[in-house]
């Protein structure tokens, strides 16, 4: 009896763009919008429910290292020109923009977001940013004013140290001042700051590295202005670390390297440290070197990462078996993105309430108001869909953005 072969996947669209290897992509805006940055500083805002631009400018002078979302209506781009930027793109605000795509060779002069901050980081580790809300409470004033919407929370942002390239600094938006300093372990040969991860949990700051060695560490703060403490070391790679995520449970994380390993590890507390086995959790011999923009989903089940072979590997977390290998791309791939997951029953009975209620009313409109609820209606079961759709998204050395419909 044969077995059926089954044809490849296919990615759901493409989006084509750029003209410089992408080195970024990031969901936001509720996964209404995707960013794109790439290794000539253009970043680009898509709406994934028409899959067109709705802004792009020139935010950077070299590639752009890194992209992330604060609040409702502000974008962080991380660039090889030493700057991270903050910058102010709601909905509102893409009327204004410029939407020639770079590859149609824009002027640099093209409008883009008002600049909120400016920080002047260390970039030459190649290193990405690293962010997360800041745990600790809040004046009353500014906690009325992040319930009301009138500004987003503070986050902590993770970048190498300017001067030491094996230290790490961390700065407070919207303060733009440096909160805490991690340096070097000079007992410990590292090399440079490859890669971080942080998290805050009331005055607790957490903050993970991967260096150039292929060791990692997690360094915890029990207050603010305390000392760190190592609690966790490892090498589990022999090659430089090129991307880690914390889970979404809190308590383990992951990382890829230049070579084939990908390795799950604890997330010690200083409260936990004695009932932790303070060595990684399993390390998984891939046979695919050169796996990085390692990206776990929202709801803690997988997890994806670009490979310099042109593939896209899904991995299981519970068991860190590879469950999918997506190949579309004929050059290396550089970044992941995931969706956010999102309830879609929620959202498909919001809008048949919607449905039901207009067609109530159908006998008390003129027909062109009917007409318009009806292209209205239509647009919103397109947004609905895609921001319920889970999405990966890959960036690759082509300039190309493949859009992947995960289960």
């Amino acid at each position: 009896m044969s077995s059926e072969v089954l044809p490849p996947l296919q990615p759901i669209f493409v989006l084509r763009g750029h003209s410089a290897q992408v080195h970024a992509v990031h969901f936001t805006h509720g996964n209404s919008r995707l960013l794109t940055g790439d290794a000539e500083g253009w970043i680009v805002s898509w709406n994934l429910s028409f899959k067109r631009p709705v802004a792009a400018w020139k935010g950077h002078d070299n590639a752009v290292l890194g992209l992330g979302s604060w609040g409702q209506d502000r974008i962080i781009t991380h660039g090889r020109d030493s700057r991270l930027a903050v910058w102010q793109l709601g909905f509102e605000d893409e009327e204004g923009m410029g939407k020639t795509l770079p590859v149609d060779k824009p002027p640099v002069t093209a409008p883009h977001p008002w600049l909120l901050h400016m920080l002047t980081v260390n970039t030459l580790n190649f290193c990405s940013f690293a962010m997360c809300l800041d745990g600790i409470p809040q004046p009353y004033t500014v906690h009325m004013a992040i319930k009301a919407n009138k500004q987003p929370p503070p986050i902590l942002v993770a970048v190498p140290n300017t001067i030491d390239s094996g230290g790490i600094d961390v700065y407070q938006l919207p303060a733009e001042t440096r909160a805490a300093v991690i340096h070097a372990d000079r007992n410990i040969t590292t090399g440079m700051v490859m890669a971080l991860a942080i998290q805050a949990e009331s005055t607790r700051l957490q903050v993970v590295a991967g260096y150039e060695s292929g060791h990692t560490m997690v360094f915890v703060q029990s207050d603010p202005g305390a000392q760190f403490q190592r609690l966790y070391c490892a090498q589990p790679h022999s090659q430089p670390i090129l991307s880690m995520a914390i889970l979404p449970s809190r308590d383990c994380y992951l990382t890829s390297a230049a070579d084939a390993i990908v390795a799950k590890h604890p997330l010690p507390a200083i409260q936990g440290i004695w009932k932790t086995e303070l060595k990684p959790f399993k390390l998984v011999q891939t046979k695919h070197a050169g796996q990085q923009g390692l990206q776990v989903r929202s709801d803690g089940k997988i997890f994806a990462t670009a490979g310099w072979d042109a593939r896209v590997r899904v991995y299981s977390v519970k068991t860190m078996k590879e469950v999918a290998v997506l190949k579309w791309h004929k050059v290396g791939c550089y970044a992941t993105a995931f969706a956010e997951v999102v309830d879609a029953t929620a959202t498909k009975t919001e809008y048949d309430v919607s449905v039901k209620q207009e067609d109530e009313e159908a006998e008390e409109v003129t027909t062109i108001v009917q007409r318009s609820s009806a292209i209205s209606t239509v647009q919103q079961r397109r947004d609905a869909k895609a921001q319920s759709t889970h999405w990966l998204a890959a960036g690759s050395k082509d300039g190309k953005v493949s859009l992947w419909d995960m289960y």
